[in-house]
């Protein structure tokens, strides 16, 4: 059995790492509630401009837009969005999973499969396992993200125009609620087209011409789309981080339980033995 002065220190150990947990936890559920509120403010808009552009697409048709043509998925992108950090649970993890398995099905379907990787986990990760990481942004949070979205939209867009690419997919971990977050592969180029009702009509008109509007709201509709991922990635690991540092917490003060009680059994056990010597000493005075 450990000794008494062993015990202590370990319950002294876990009590620190204990006050790190909590700390850790206050401060993941307040920026939370940030990023929280800025992912509901971003939905509404970025939902509806998908709508208006998936059904411009399906009405305008492929030969209205580059970024709405459709080819063979020869040269494929993957913009994987991580965190810098850990001490998240499995948030970090369920991305780079999900973009393995991508990478394995569909190794025989692409000719080349590119990554840009946003986040320090992520990045180290892929790079471990020889991955084609072309591209590296740090983790992005709410003052950052606007600024992280235009630069991928730029780079993306660009490659897209002159052929390099021939689709990007977005792999990200979609906020659910501070306990649940899912992972998504969504396709972002090409803009994938509404399926339109029979009776729903030709194309728009569109002024002060189609090129100009196509032109304007195209490449925003990208931009915008990379940005809420990143609100959604965001939002998820502060969520995740809470919730790992809440059971973090909760472990700790299970440990610090089990240990006392130890320390309480092997105080006993000695006092009872410095008891019986005691008496095993008075006895033998007297014999």
């Amino acid at each position: 059995m450990p000794s008494l002065k062993t015990i202590r220190t370990r319950i002294q150990s876990v009590k620190n790492t204990q006050k790190i947990t909590r700390a850790q936890k206050l401060i993941a559920a307040a920026r939370l509630r940030r990023s929280q509120e800025a992912i509901v403010a971003a939905r509404p808009y970025a939902r509806a401009l998908q709508d208006t552009i998936a059904e411009t697409a399906a009405r305008a048709g492929a030969e209205a837009h580059p970024l709405l043509a459709v080819r063979p998925q020869k040269k494929v992108e993957l913009i994987v969005l991580t965190a810098d950090r850990g001490l998240a649970g499995a948030y970090n993890s369920n991305i780079n999973r999900a973009t393995e398995r991508y990478l394995a099905e569909h190794s025989v379907d692409h000719e080349t499969i590119s990554i840009s990787v946003v986040g320090r986990k992520g990045r180290d990760y892929l790079r471990r396992r020889k991955k084609n990481v072309t591209a590296e942004l740090a983790g992005a949070n709410n003052a950052t993200a606007l600024k992280g979205a235009r630069e991928l939209t730029h780079s993306v867009i660009e490659r897209y125009l002159d052929g390099r690419l021939d689709a990007v997919y977005l792999v990200y971990n979609e906020f659910k609620s501070a306990i649940s977050q899912t992972v998504r592969v969504e396709q972002l180029l090409p803009i994938v087209p509404k399926k339109l009702p029979a009776a729903a009509g030709g194309d728009y008109l569109y002024e002060p011409s189609k090129e100009v509007v196509l032109g304007l709201i195209v490449p925003l509709f990208v931009e915008i789309e990379i940005y809420r991922a990143l609100l959604e990635s965001i939002a998820s690991f502060f969520g995740a981080q809470m919730t790992a540092m809440d059971s973090a917490t909760k472990n700790a003060a299970e440990m610090i339980g089990k240990y006392t009680l130890q320390y309480n059994r092997a105080r006993q056990a000695a006092i009872t033995k410095e008891l019986l010597e005691i008496i095993g000493g008075a006895e033998a005075l007297k014999g």
